[in-house]
């Protein structure tokens, strides 16, 4: 056991080394391991999601109605909260180590050929993975943007853009418009797109560019209704229209922001197909199931959230002053440089009475 442990240890090195040399956009590199692999992203249909904030969230509920209905589920998500095997999940499950250390010892002659970066070789892993595991869907989250994220060799069933906010402006653009384009470049040819975005003017463009390649765009708003929407400390009730049935339904996810994100979900798999649409009746008692670390988690008098934008905060700071919280209410807060940090401690100090700020950049 202590050898595959250091042989881990060694594998993941090796792979965040590569996360050194900044992004390199563009699918070719991916794509050329992918060849070499035998192109595993083929082997299984797949749902692909991007969007600024509640991927995340969508796909956990996904996946939980998903494996609800008897179905082998693979799930790629980033980043990882505690071991990076998180990223990648079958039936809930991180792949084995052995099938991280196997890859490596294998490819990297191959990686270090094609200077593939970490989320790269990360995907191509993960791709590997799920179809060694026989996964019969796979639901997989863009990394960063959408049109040249490493994600977007895929040929989904549905794909979808939950909605656009400012991040990773530095690489996506500094308008909305800019934002959406990156992101709705995960919409294909005769594939549904489904468009989570509450903003008019940024749906339409979102709309615009499915229809220009293709895509068959589905807005959820035209689609499903989301009404009285009830925020406590056990999750989040709504009621809900959909294809002419009418639904309470109530997610363990908490926060108004997230019986959106379940209306885009039902919308999502509804788009996929026979194999993967719910009736709202169908899908209530398996919502008790969706499961997701770091989003509004209670542990105790503790809250864990991984609230990364201004947009995440805002719905932290609604959230939190939906539930209440006994005071005083403390944050410990950490982002990156990068982060929008600023607004974010701004957002977040009408309903917090201290901070404790760890690595947060000083100008």
């Amino acid at each position: 056991m202590g050898v595959r442990v250091t042989a881990l240890e060694e594998a993941l090195a090796f792979l965040f080394a590569r996360t050194t040399g900044g992004f390199k956009f563009g699918l070719e590199r991916t794509q050329a391991l992918l060849d070499a692999l035998g192109n595993p992203h083929r082997a299984f249909p797949v749902i692909h999601v991007a969007g600024t904030n509640g991927k995340g969230s969508s796909l956990a509920t996904a996946e939980a109605l998903l494996r609800g209905r008897g179905l082998r589920v693979g799930k790629y998500t980033s980043p990882h909260l505690v071991d990076f095997r998180e990223r990648m999940l079958v039936d809930r499950v991180p792949i084995e180590a052995d099938a991280v250390v196997e890859f490596v010892e294998r490819w990297t002659p191959l990686v270090v050929e094609l200077g593939a970066t970490f989320f790269e070789a990360t995907t191509a892993l993960a791709f590997d993975a799920f179809a060694r595991a026989k996964v019969e869907v796979a639901l997989i989250e863009t990394g960063l943007g959408g049109r040249l994220d490493s994600t977007n060799v895929v040929d989904p069933v549905s794909a979808g853009v939950t909605n656009i906010g400012w991040d990773h402006m530095e690489y996506l653009g500094h308008t909305l418009e800019a934002i959406a384009l990156e992101k709705a470049g995960i919409f294909k040819p005769d594939r549904p797109a489904v468009i989570g975005e509450p903003s008019e003017n940024i749906r339409d463009v979102l709309r615009a560019r499915a229809r220009e390649v293709g895509a068959r765009p589905m807005m959820v708003a035209d689609s499903v209704v989301v009404r009285d929407i009830d925020v406590t400390s056990a999750g989040t009730s709504a009621t809900m229209e959909m294809s002419g049935e009418r639904e309470r339904l109530h997610t363990p996810l908490t926060g108004r922001h997230q019986a959106f994100n379940l209306a885009f979900t039902l919308a999502l798999l509804d788009a996929a197909g026979p194999k993967y649409r719910f009736s709202l009746r169908e899908a209530a008692p398996l919502l008790a199931n969706v499961v997701l670390p770091g989003r509004f988690q209670r542990t105790g008098k503790y809250i864990f959230d991984v609230a990364h934008n201004a947009g995440g905060a805002r719905v932290l700071a609604e959230t939190l002053a939906a539930i209440r919280p006994p005071g005083p209410v403390r944050v410990l807060f950490c982002a990156l440089r990068d982060k929008e940090w600023q607004e974010m401690l701004t957002t977040l100090s009408p309903i917090v009475d201290s901070f404790v700020l760890t690595d947060a950049p000083t100008e």
